[in-house]
């Protein structure tokens, strides 16, 4: 079929080991990837499960459908197969008694990625996916190990990359790459046709697609969907599952960066119910660092998505449900439980709610500058934005520490990196081992005390950019094709227009200030001056732009929210709301004007 890699992402940081796992190294993992259970073992697990048979050659489980969670083989075998939505099946492993079945998203029930045919009678204990959590919970070493089973066979269907959705459309499409790293981002096998596929070509002249209805892409279950948006893949893939219900959540958590994740890790792993909603990836602004030097115990660094990566499947692990995307659009703050409002969803509630929706990149204050946005404009430096550089010249704007991690990496890739600082150096924004790294390498080129006043492009696509120097005036185009945008961050909260949550001038979020209403209580530090309502990571005002604070933050938060949940009376809405013009601002802490979200 001509079916080529999809993305370089790999969860393979997720497990405890050294090195990241590659298609080279995998049959040396093969052991941990398909263990094999003793009867002691299974005997443990008969508490979790219920046992269930199959004839000969019937199908136990399917591609694209929902998850049966894991089935640990007692007598028969199974063929694991793929499939890639287009009627190709192709061969993975045949798994016989004393293994189990099941991939690290059974621990959420989303749909299966492969199929299941029994091979002779076959009979299995069934693990559904609540048993799962609960078993890999309370048996601490049998549950790592099934743990890490389960992450290395997702790090294996990511390597070979022949799973649906397969996407058809052209190299470095600005819709091609939207959802190439919307997959990417979210862990999430996927594979490519190229144009000429025959099979691509099939598919063209039938369904008949315009230059901007590309890419065409095929959904697990055979569904074509022309240039869908980032939801509609969501859902094809259940990734962003049904809401609906009167369940109310115990806590409802906005954004899914470092701090979202911490508190949903914290909290679930307490006990309380959890939901957490991002509006396109776990991993927030620091999941797209090319790599994080400076988190406490990785010494020897850690890719953001891979670190994103190990607090995602944690979450889960202690039954945090994640929604991805799931766009919130506002909040009710006038009754208890909260109401959240989400687009194309029905409303969900909670007791607590948690802000951490973190930040939205700054655009370019150029006059055409909307015209090239997604089309050779970027706000990070994946593997996805890394191939796009290939043999080119590049230009990277900014000096944070987002900046310097992003020219280390791209420079792997591209001819040529020109740097464009507004300030007179880097060291006042970037830490040192950055800034010391940059300057080893040749083909980077660092223009200080310049920016940008005009993109030129062709056919929509970026070819060039003129830069000017600040003191000087004189002006230089600049021919390239890929602009990687570092210049800092606003906080994302306009969605909370509707609700009286106290912010500060530049819409941060103001927590733990005191009232001069004597009647009012004194808010917890992280919270707004709406009872239940917390804010952590880069939405709140004073918070410290780091990965390390920002997790700090969301494992706070949790026993603040235990303090206020034992508050609650179960009939009336708990302690009066101190409104925002009453609040005291606490002074803000200064984050210079080319900084972004610091690791």
């Amino acid at each position: 079929m001509g079916l080529t890699p999809g993305s370089d992402f790999s969860l393979a940081d997720s497990v405890p080991l050294a090195e990241p796992v590659r298609t080279s190294t995998s049959a040396s993992r093969r052991p941990q990837m398909f263990p094999m259970l003793s009867s002691a073992d299974i005997g443990r697990l008969c508490r979790f499960g219920h046992k269930q048979r199959w004839p000969d050659g019937a199908g136990m489980f399917e591609a694209g459908n929902a998850a049966t969670g894991m089935l640990v083989l007692l007598e028969g075998s199974v063929q694991i197969t793929q499939y890639d939505g287009l009627g190709h099946y192709a061969d993975v492993v045949e798994q016989g008694p004393g293994q189990f079945l099941a991939e690290i998203g059974q621990l959420a029930g989303h749909p299966s990625l492969v199929s299941g045919r029994a091979i002779g009678d076959v009979e299995a204990l069934v693990i559904d996916p609540e048993s799962l959590r609960a078993l890999v919970v309370a048996e601490a070493d049998l549950g790592e190990r099934i743990m890490r089973a389960l992450i290395l066979r997702r790090v294996a269907l990511l390597e070979t990359n022949t799973a649906a959705p397969v996407l058809v459309g052209p190299p470095g499409h600005a819709n091609m790459v939207r959802l190439q790293g919307f997959l990417a981002r979210n862990a999430h096998p996927h594979a490519e046709l190229a144009m000429d596929d025959v099979t691509a070509l099939k598919l063209l002249k039938e369904y008949g697609p315009t230059a901007d209805q590309l890419p065409l892409v095929v959904c697990p279950d055979g569904t074509v969907k022309l240039n869908p948006s980032e939801a509609e893949l969501g859902r094809c893939l259940g990734l962003l599952p049904d809401l609906s219900g009167d369940k109310v959540y115990d806590i409802a958590v906005i954004g899914a960066g470092p701090a979202g994740l911490a508190t949903a890790v914290y909290a679930a792993s307490e006990g309380l119910s959890v939901l957490v909603l991002d509006a396109y990836a776990f991993g927030g602004q620091a999941g797209a660092s090319a790599r994080i030097e400076n988190y406490l115990g990785f010494p020897t660094g850690i890719s953001g998505q891979a670190l994103a990566g190990r607090a995602f499947v944690q979450a889960e692990k202690f039954g945090a449900r994640i929604a991805v995307p799931a766009v919130v659009e506002g909040l009710d703050c006038s009754a208890c439980p909260r109401r959240i409002f989400i687009e194309g969803n029905p409303t969900v509630q909670a007791k607590a709610v948690v802000i951490a929706s973190g930040a939205k990149y700054r655009h370019l204050d150029v006059e055409n500058f909307a015209r090239y946005d997604n089309a050779g404009v970027h706000y990070w430096a994946s593997p996805i934005e890394g191939k796009l550089c290939h043999a080119s010249e590049i230009m990277v704007v900014g000096a944070g520490n987002s900046a310097g991690q992003a020219i280390v990496y791209l420079s792997s890739q591209a001819t040529k990196v020109h740097v464009l600082v507004r300030g007179a150096s880097m060291e006042a924004t970037m830490s040192s081992y950055l800034v010391e790294r940059i300057r080893g390498l040749k083909n980077v080129e660092v223009h200080l005390r310049t920016e940008i006043v005009g993109l030129t492009g062709e056919d929509g696509e970026l070819t060039a950019v003129t830069c000017r120097h600040r003191d000087t005036g004189e002006q230089r185009l600049t021919p390239v094709r890929r602009l990687f945008l570092f210049i800092g961050a606003d906080p994302n909260t306009d969605w909370l227009k509707d609700c009286p949550v106290a912010r500060d001038s530049k819409g941060f979020i103001l927590t733990g200030a005191p009232s001069e209403d004597p009647t009012a209580r004194t808010p917890s530090p992280l919270e707004t001056n709406l009872p239940g309502i917390f804010a952590v990571g880069d939405a709140r005002a004073g918070s410290t732009k780091r990965v390390a604070a920002a997790v700090g933050e969301g494992a706070g938060v949790v026993a603040q929210i235990h303090a206020y949940l034992a508050t609650l009376d179960e009939h009336a809405m708990p302690i009066k709301a101190q409104a925002p013009a009453q609040v005291k601002v606490p002074e803000q802490v200064k984050v210079p004007e080319q900084e972004q979200s610091k690791v």
